[in-house]
């Protein structure tokens, strides 16, 4: 691949992964937010994997960026998908990674009503938490792992509701 082609990848993939965590950070999000977040961290994704720099690490913290963003949306099977190839891509990587691929795995058990598989992969990335040196990193990992517990299944969301009470108009509505 030729730089001219490389740099808008390089540019991009950045700009859609703090684009979208801009959306992932706030409290409340419309319907075309939710859509936007997860668009943008799959475009982050796509750019990533088109660097030839893009390594393990790149590959599961965007897989990991995709599955959070499609929990937020209350899309339980992807986030499951997603949160799995963050776990393969991170298997030979620091406990950080490896602790953050479990997160995404307990926080889309979460939304998908599964307790007990939001419990095994909680406990999967608090193991690995305890393995992580730096302070900062263990500490952020801690602090997601602790939001858990408020993680309601995708049937008992504000979003889901939204939605399902759009489509009802869309197709009262319709011609």
């Amino acid at each position: 691949m030729n730089e001219a082609a490389v740099d808008p990848h390089r540019r991009l993939s950045v700009e859609c992964f703090n684009r979208a965590w801009e959306l992932i950070e706030l409290l409340q999000r419309t319907i075309d937010e939710t859509d936007r977040m997860l668009l943008l961290a799959m475009a982050s994704l796509w750019h990533w994997s088109e660097r030839p720099d893009c390594t393990e690490r790149e590959r599961s913290i965007g897989c990991w960026q995709v599955s959070r963003c499609a929990a937020l949306a209350g899309h339980a099977t992807l986030a499951r998908s997603f949160a799995e190839r963050s776990l393969e891509h991170a298997r030979t990587l620091a406990p950080f990674y490896r602790g953050y691929a479990h997160e995404a795995l307990a926080r889309a058990a979460a939304v998908a009503g599964d307790d007990a598989e939001r419990e095994r992969h909680r406990a999967d990335a608090a193991r690995c938490a305890a393995e992580v040196g730096r302070s900062e990193d263990r500490a952020a990992l801690e602090a997601d792992l602790a939001t858990l517990a408020s993680v309601r299944p995708a049937s008992q969301t504000s979003a889901t509701a939204a939605t399902t009470g759009m489509h009802r108009i869309a197709r009262k509505d319709a011609p």
